[in-house]
């Protein structure tokens, strides 16, 4: 009988230390915030895509190869991405004239919602419909918004998950731009 008590208690024991470990890996892994993981594709070129803007002309990632680009995914049902577009308007307008574009890839959305957004919040960089999701597959989009930085290379340089701030955004900018100087 003592034997057998002594058993349990092990057993026990070790069913506790395992939950344990359950329950710390599992409130450490869920409890990390989602713009601390690294994208895969940080350093790596930048996935091409041409994609059709609103009047249907086509625009090509490929074609700004030599200027730095700031990849925006948006729709137009997202709160944050409302939040972020004073950010992007103000870096298109100061930066348009120095190599850099800002595009913003409409996904998961309907056109006219999209059309609609675009004019009445002013957005004055250009728009590409990413319709399929293709473009927000190949960049591993969790959610929106989330945002690359493409160098003059065409390499990713960074990823930004949740909405981009103005003052972050253009140091980045403005390093990238003294680095590509020297």
């Amino acid at each position: 009988m003592h034997h057998v008590t002594r058993r349990r208690a092990l057993l026990l024991g070790a069913l506790a230390v395992a939950v344990s470990a359950v329950v710390v890996l599992l409130s450490v892994g869920l409890g990390r915030d989602p713009s601390a993981t690294v994208s895969p594709l940080v350093g790596r070129a930048a996935p091409d895509f041409t994609l059709s803007q609103p009047d249907g002309k086509p625009f090509a990632l490929s074609k700004l190869r030599g200027q730095i680009v700031v990849v925006n995914f948006w729709a137009s049902w997202c709160a944050e991405c409302h939040t972020e577009q004073p950010a992007l308007s103000q870096t298109w307008q100061r930066f348009q004239d120095s190599g850099v574009v800002v595009v913003g890839v409409n996904f998961q959305d309907t056109t006219g919602d999209a059309r609609d957004y675009v004019r009445t919040a002013g957005v004055s960089y250009p728009v590409v419909e990413d319709g399929d999701s293709r473009t927000a597959l190949a960049y591993g989009v969790r959610g929106i918004p989330e945002t690359f930085i493409i160098d003059h290379t065409g390499r990713i340089v960074d990823r930004i998950i949740g909405p981009v701030d103005a003052t972050k955004l253009s140091n980045k900018i403005s390093s990238m731009l003294q680095a590509v100087e020297r």
